[in-house]
């Protein structure tokens, strides 16, 4: 089993993870961009299928309902048969169902194709991140995973961008056939040039089972530390371009392009969180509480802004403030734990972060309708505050996560390049 490196808190990247990296990047970018263009087509998808704001909330929380519930077997699935090959599989798929959303001829299909798109989609973090994990030393692990996730921001910038002009000029369906084609490119430089892993000699004797990981109160607190980031992210990305078109007076593509600035310093915040949380060695509580405290505050005066700009502002220092908490969450867990275990641990973590993803769009759904927006932002505070307080009471360090495990301490043994999983 590998404990957190006794050497300098971060490490270079070799070769083989910096190409790691870049290709996984590659797949988060268009996993999100995937993701982000219903938020982008919900009015024109309201329009034409007749739908409340609950309702439109719905199209994106059934999704998130099969992302969660897809999150730990996706993680099982990856420590059982490679994490190369499930991450593969599902590209390939949900980029299927990806251009399937754009063939929808009513909204029941909608739902159903949506929650299809779903299940390809949540087998996938578990399997990225057991990639970057098996593929990096302890050391490198949260730097090289907060570059990953860095591209969810940058989808933010790049979505509008591409979505936007393509919903206005060819419709909402057309951007489901455009990202779906670009999907179908990532996956194939993914099977042809992702690495293979490094096994260690602990990989012959493993100590712990999944069993060990799914029934730990632990694991399901960093679950619920993320449940609470993702309230926030998923609920701006949900709503804003819906408020900012329908409140505020403001042209799909504007809208798109004011939440480049706001994704922009998400991007930065998320790296700098993986370098921070590899500075600390884990130690959550010194990112999130203060990040999430910032983040609640920002998130109050956002919601009652009366100016365009100032609630653009507001919003930028919102999500700025929250992604940097993001890789910190997962770092004493991703750090601690053996690579045969990190699927089930880190889809674990992130089961709880798509379960934020099934509340927040329809209950602010049905705050923007029976009371309005500013009290469906006001929510999101919720979500901050709720990270913040699990930051508190859960292991920072290796030693009491292990402790906290019951899984022995064992010394680190010299990564030992060896014939990896089959392409």
């Amino acid at each position: 089993m590998v404990p957190p490196s006794q050497g300098p808190a971060r490490e270079r990247l070799d070769k083989g993870a910096k190409l790691t990296v870049t290709l996984l990047f590659a797949a988060w970018l268009i996993d999100y961009i995937d993701r982000l263009v219903i938020n982008l087509a919900l009015p024109s998808i309201g329009h034409e299928f007749d739908l409340s704001r609950a309702q439109q909330g719905l199209a994106v929380s059934v999704f998130f309902v099969a992302y969660a519930v897809c999150q730990i077997p996706g993680g099982m699935l990856a420590d059982r048969y490679g994490a190369k090959r499930v991450t593969c599989w599902a590209l390939l798929i949900w980029s299927a169902f990806t251009a399937l959303t754009g063939l929808a001829g009513s909204f029941a299909i909608l739902l159903v194709v949506r929650f299809l798109f779903g299940i390809a989609e949540g087998i996938f973090p578990g399997a990225s991140m057991k990639a970057v994990s098996e593929r990096t030393t302890p050391g490198q692990r949260m730097s090289a995973n907060g570059v990953v996730q860095s591209s969810n921001a940058v989808a933010a910038v790049i979505a509008p961008l591409i979505a936007a002009p393509l919903i206005a000029h060819f419709g909402w369906r057309s951007a489901f056939f455009t990202v779906a084609a670009v999907g179908v490119f990532v996956y194939a430089a993914v099977r042809l040039w992702l690495p293979e892993r490094e096994r260690t000699e602990a990989d012959a004797r493993p100590t712990g089972s999944t069993r060990t990981v799914l029934r730990s109160g632990t694991m399901w607190a960093f679950a619920g530390m993320f449940f609470g980031y993702d309230i926030i992210v998923w609920g701006l990305n949900t709503w804003v371009p819906s408020y900012l078109n329908q409140e505020r007076g403001l042209a799909l593509t504007s809208a798109g392009a004011l939440s480049i600035l706001p994704a922009g310093a998400a991007t930065v915040a998320v790296i700098v969180g993986g370098r921070l949380a590899d500075r600390f060695e884990g130690n959550q509580r010194k990112i999130v509480v203060p990040a999430m405290t910032v983040s609640s505050l920002a998130l109050i005066l956002m919601a009652t802004a009366s100016g365009t700009a100032a609630f653009i502002g507001w919003m930028t220092v919102a999500i700025a403030s929250a992604s940097l908490g993001y890789m910190p969450i997962f770092a004493v867990p991703l750090r601690s734990l053996p690579p045969e275990l990190t699927g089930a641990a880190a889809g674990l973590i992130t089961f709880g972060g798509q379960a934020g993803g099934v509340v927040a769009p329809t209950a602010m759904g049905l705050l923007a309708d029976s009371a309005g927006f500013g009290a469906a932002f006001g929510f999101l505070v919720v979500g901050a505050v709720l990270a913040a307080v699990l930051a508190c009471v859960t292991p920072q360090t290796t030693l009491t996560f292990r402790r906290a495990l019951r899984l022995p301490a064992e010394p680190e043994p010299t990564p030992v390049p060896v014939q990896g999983e089959a392409r």
